[in-house]
């Protein structure tokens, strides 16, 4: 014990001498990572529950990952996109050949891909209907990124502070509330930007008919409707894209995390008219889609979209939904709600908690919480009973133990 507390105290030192806090970091250090195990610096094992915030969707180290990843580097890293790149294009065609769009962009994370939608939505409409329809519809507790323009879009208060003046045009209306979007809107709205199911805003799943509520106004009153799907897409709740499950295409979509398995990338989807408003100069990324991300990323969807795989990541997130909801009824008082799709889940506390995550640590388990109160479950996506099991049962008996 003392090796662990004298080496990560180390690591921590070190970190702090040279990093900017912009992160309040839990004091382990990981080394290596296979399937939902990771070991951190002093060898001890833990099941990752979180998967870097529903990016390794895959687990750790993959061998199709790991293998393609070493093939790649071995021939040509990068170029650039004054030149065709071929993996990032076979990538697009995988991409629009499972979804409503017909044209792509790559950038580098999920906040680049909503500054591109922010771009593309009021450049689109600019062309279409001149310059008076620039309002960019947002809802509250949502979160799009933390650059300045991503981080306008966001509903939080907690992150936007200290960081104006944001950026004008936004306004804001509560989640899952189609009168409040109708008082919003005017028509100077250009477009509504939401996630489909909220992440950081507590795993919040809207009513079965708000998102095809909010198309249908967006087709009528000529705006655009943008998903952002980096936290939902792509497997992770269920169908490949959430939109599927509530009915409401898109005319653009962002996405990244689970897309590289761990690499930088990110996606901006766009249907062909609307994706004719970037033009050569417009819209760039240095490093967006080059060679290794794109090549990587093809083999990450291949194993995603083979047959049986999205069947079974709503088969093991039923289960383990219901294995919440069991705990939810020996607990009544401490569980208020258990939610969301697939392996995108929350456990909504009547108390903080971080109590949960750090007792959770301790005994082996990566978790999350988000807005204080909801434990949040981003598993890879290849997460198995036993692994749900023994989490479970550990929670049970958190909650014997943690004083309330």
């Amino acid at each position: 014990m003392e090796n662990k507390t004298e080496s990560i105290t180390k690591i921590v030192e070190r970190a702090g001498n040279v990093l900017m806090s912009t992160y309040g970091r839990t004091p382990v250090a990981f080394e290596r990572g296979e399937g939902c195990r990771i070991w951190d610096q002093d060898g001890r094992v833990y099941l990752d529950f979180l998967a870097g915030i529903a990016v390794t969707a895959l687990g750790h180290s993959h061998p199709r990952v790991v293998e393609r990843l070493k093939e790649q580097a071995g021939r040509l890293l990068h170029t650039s996109n004054l030149y065709y790149i071929e993996p990032q294009i076979a990538l697009a065609e995988q991409l629009l050949a499972h979804s409503f769009a017909d044209k792509v962009f790559f950038c580098n994370s999920g906040t680049e891909a909503n500054e591109g939608a922010i771009k593309l939505a009021r450049r689109y409409s600019l062309e279409r209907y001149g310059g008076d329809k620039t309002t960019i519809l947002c809802m509250l507790n949502s979160f799009h990124g933390r650059t300045l323009g991503s981080l306008s879009a966001t509903g939080q208060e907690k992150f936007q502070k200290g960081f104006g003046p944001l950026l004008p045009g936004i306004s804001f209306v509560p989640f899952d509330d189609l009168k409040a979007l109708d008082d919003q809107w005017t028509e100077t709205v250009c477009a509504v930007m939401m996630e489909p199911i909220q992440g950081e805003g507590g795993i919040r799943v809207p009513a079965a008919d708000f998102l095809k509520e909010v198309k249908k106004r967006c087709q009528d009153r000529q705006a655009l409707l943008i998903l952002d799907e980096v936290q939902t897409g792509l497997g992770r709740t269920g169908t490949f894209f959430a939109y599927e499950q509530f009915d409401a295409q898109p005319d653009i979509m962002t996405l990244a995390k689970a897309l590289g398995n761990g690499l930088p990338i990110g996606a901006l989807l766009a249907n062909e008219e609307v994706a004719k408003a970037f033009q050569p100069g417009t819209h760039a990324a240095t490093f967006g889609g080059n060679f290794l991300v794109t090549a990587v990323a093809q083999t990450v969807l291949s194993v995603i979209l083979e047959e049986g795989f999205l069947p079974e990541v709503r088969r093991i997130g039923a289960y383990f939904k219901e294995r919440l909801l069991h705990l939810q009824e020996k607990f009544p008082q401490e569980i208020l709600d258990v939610r969301g799709r697939g392996l995108l889940v929350g456990l909504a506390l009547n108390r903080p908690g971080k109590p949960f995550v750090d007792a959770c640590l301790e005994k082996g388990f990566l978790i999350n919480c988000t807005q204080d109160t909801i434990l949040r479950f981003t598993p890879p996506l290849i997460i198995k009973e036993e692994a749900i099991d023994a989490l479970v049962d550990t929670l049970e008996h958190l909650f014997k133990e943690l004083p309330a």
